[in-house]
């Protein structure tokens, strides 16, 4: 055949078709028609009947039952069904289960009532008769969408929104179909056609395609008014265009274009529709952690109880890790697991308890959290973190364990490399440490986002710490990074980001070997207007500690000394972790041997001449049959690093190393201050 034969019967089998199409929807309509008829008295008791009952109420599913009876041909008994188990679902079996009452609703409004849905009219007479139904379709349609993309079914929510778009509604309701068209795209923007027929084939694209559906959405609004003008309070449409800022706050933050996004939060906050946790995200981006942290809490307050991930409280435990606050991180993500259970957010709640326990120095229990973390099928709803990031931080984290471990040997045995014993464990952490790290390159390669996400250190899509991104690059191409993070600081735009860039590039060049280069930008970094010292604890400690690294390079034990002093100052938790020998002075009450042993032969340098090194106070007591160590750690001029407390104890070996870690701030109770 030849093409032109081809499309000739291909035009006629299309016409076939179409008339067959046209005959059936005759003969569909008039049945339809007759089933309104019919039914009618059914209906109107049950219309009657379902006033005053939310369908997101406790009474729907009994009242869902009882107009099923009355006529299971009609959509209010599905959708009553659909709203109740979708309002109770809290994995994917629960959304599956929804998803069905909820179709089946859908599918009998649209085709006993597809007048009512096709009407446009600025007519109170003519409008107020179909108003409910065309606010059922879209509150039907806004819960058949949340299933959908509760259970991962992002082409079905788009060929959803299509459909709802071909009734032109004058209005959107619950269902504003253009900006979820914006949204399922940026969710999944890192995908392509090849995945999802909805995609383009980049991010950009992608990008590019959610802005265009927004635009689409304020054109849509405009275009409407004619009708809606005369039939809502003025105003109206200054509400209905906060959703689609809304969304384009998402889409400029992600970007860093941060006058745009800065512009349209700024509308939303005149006109009290500020997403408080959202515009946290953005502050946090561009390093206002102050600011961040004080949207988090407003956004605490506002939080309805949905069961899905409370990004505010997510946030909130990297903001306190970053004020040298791990234990108060650990309290709230534990709060926050105690208080939902095993619902949605349980995975990243892990993850997040696992980071404040890791900074904490905590190693076990943070292992044995992002296990759990690692072992839940989270659902990611209601948010553009997918199953990618949520992976991507675990194996950061379980990596950064990994080199606790091997750090925890040579802290715990200064003279650890004339151990065969230490040396044959530590060659076995070694060979896991470079499994994970195998592991994650590989994850971290195939990540597309990775120049927007990572190499920015600060990113809204980002589910991970700066501090965590150093453990990634650290061991691999220095060359490549060092050139990479030059180019990031010449292009940012982010002022208080600055000094990120340029701890990351004096590590990098220590590494290097660039000592002059390094300290220069460590320096810059001392003299940076932009820090923010309560907020900043995590980066201070981390630019001491790159000072004393570059120093010990150097062979300057003074310098090593004086840098390592402001980092047990700063952040005492680190000390153990970060291979540096640190001054400590003893004050020591009492005596048991075996503990002091154990200890003294932890890594600290407690025969340094240098007069700037905290003191560690330590009284051995005796409670009855209990024997009790009392500690606390005082800097040179006498202030509180960490508080007093006690713990008790019976193996002395065992003992000493647990001093230790508790001196350096790890675990303890630091409610417990001195009387």
């Amino acid at each position: 055949m030849t093409c032109r034969q081809k499309r000739s019967n291909t035009y006629k089998h299309t016409l076939i078709l179409v008339w067959g199409i046209v005959l059936l929807a005759c003969n569909y309509t008039s049945f339809s028609q007759s089933k309104v008829t019919q039914n009618a008295a059914q209906r109107y008791e049950i219309d009657a009947k379902r006033v005053g009952v939310d369908p997101g109420s406790e009474d729907a599913l009994p009242r869902s039952r009882e107009f099923l009876r009355l006529d299971s041909s009609y959509y209010v008994g599905w959708y009553f069904e659909g709203q109740y188990k979708l309002n109770h679902a809290a994995d994917y079996l629960g959304y599956k289960n929804a998803i069905i009452p909820l179709e089946k609703a859908f599918y009998l409004l649209e085709r006993d009532y597809a007048k009512a849905l096709s009407t446009r009219t600025n007519d109170i007479q003519v409008y107020f008769p179909i108003y409910n139904y065309q606010l059922d379709y879209t509150r039907i349609g806004y819960c058949l969408r949340e299933c959908y993309a509760n259970t991962e079914q992002p082409e079905k929510v788009v060929a959803l929104m299509r459909r709802v778009l071909r009734w032109k509604l004058q209005r959107d309701l619950y269902l504003d179909a253009y900006n979820y068209l914006a949204w399922t795209t940026h969710r999944y923007r890192f995908y392509t056609n090849s995945k999802y027929a909805f995609l383009k084939n980049n991010i950009d694209a992608n990008e590019k395609l959610a802005m265009s559906y927004l635009d689409s959405s304020l054109r849509n609004i405009e275009r409407n008014k004619k009708y809606n003008q005369g039939l809502y309070q003025p105003g109206y449409e200054t509400a209905d265009k906060m959703g689609v800022y809304h969304y384009k706050c998402i889409l400029y933050s992600y970007a860093f274009n941060i006058d745009s996004a800065e512009k349209y939060y700024g509308i939303m906050r005149k006109n009290n529709g500020l997403p408080h946790n959202n515009y946290a995200n953005f502050k946090s981006v561009c390093g206002d952690f102050r600011e961040a942290e004080k949207e988090y809490q407003i956004a605490s307050g506002t939080d309805n109880g949905d069961k899905r991930l409370q990004e505010w409280a997510y946030y909130t435990s990297i903001l306190q890790i970053g004020k040298g606050q791990a234990k108060q991180g650990i309290e709230l993500s534990d709060g926050m697991i105690k208080g939902f259970g095993s619902t949605p957010g349980f995975g990243w709640y892990n993850i997040a308890l696992s980071r404040a326990l890791t900074y904490d120095g905590q190693v076990a229990a943070a292992e044995k959290a992002v296990e759990k973390a690692a072992n839940f099928k989270e659902l990611h709803i209601g948010t553009t973190l997918g199953q990618s990031h949520y992976d991507f931080s675990v194996q950061l984290l379980k990596l950064i364990q990994k080199e606790q471990h091997i750090a925890m040997q040579k802290f715990e045995h200064k003279d650890w490399w004339y151990s065969p014993k230490i040396l044959g464990n530590m060659a076995a952490m070694t060979t896991d440490r470079f499994m994970q790290q195998y592991l994650i390159i590989n994850q971290f390669a195939q990540n597309p986002e990775r120049d927007r996400v990572v190499y920015k250190l600060f990113s809204t899509e980002s589910t991970v710490s700066w501090d965590e991104i150093w453990y990634l690059l650290k061991d691999f191409s220095t060359a490549f990074f060092v050139k990479r993070f030059e180019q990031e600081l010449k292009i940012n735009k982010r002022k208080p980001v600055d000094k990120y860039f340029k701890l990351f590039l004096a590590r990098l060049k220590t590494k290097q070997g660039n000592y002059k280069e390094a300290k220069a930008l460590l320096n810059e970094i001392l003299q940076d207007q932009h820090t923010d010292a309560e907020f900043e604890k995590l980066f201070l400690a981390r630019t001491f500690q790159a000072f004393a690294e570059c120093a010990d390079k150097e062979k300057d034990e003074a310098e090593r000394n004086k840098w390592t002093y402001q980092l047990f100052k700063t952040y005492p938790q680190l000390i153990p972790f970060c291979g540096l020998k640190a001054p400590l002075r003893l004050r020591i009450s009492g005596n048991d041997e075996g503990v002091l042993k154990a200890f003294r032969n932890c890594n600290f340098n407690f025969e340094s001449s240098n007069s700037a090194a905290p003191t560690a106070v330590i009284s051995f007591v005796k409670k009855g049959s209990k024997q009790l160590i009392r500690y606390s750690l005082i800097d040179a001029k006498g202030k509180t690093i960490v508080p007093e407390q006690t713990f008790s104890y019976k193996v002395a070996d065992k003992a000493g190393i647990d001093l230790a870690y508790r001196i350096c701030g790890v675990g303890g109770d630091e409610a417990k201050t001195e009387k």
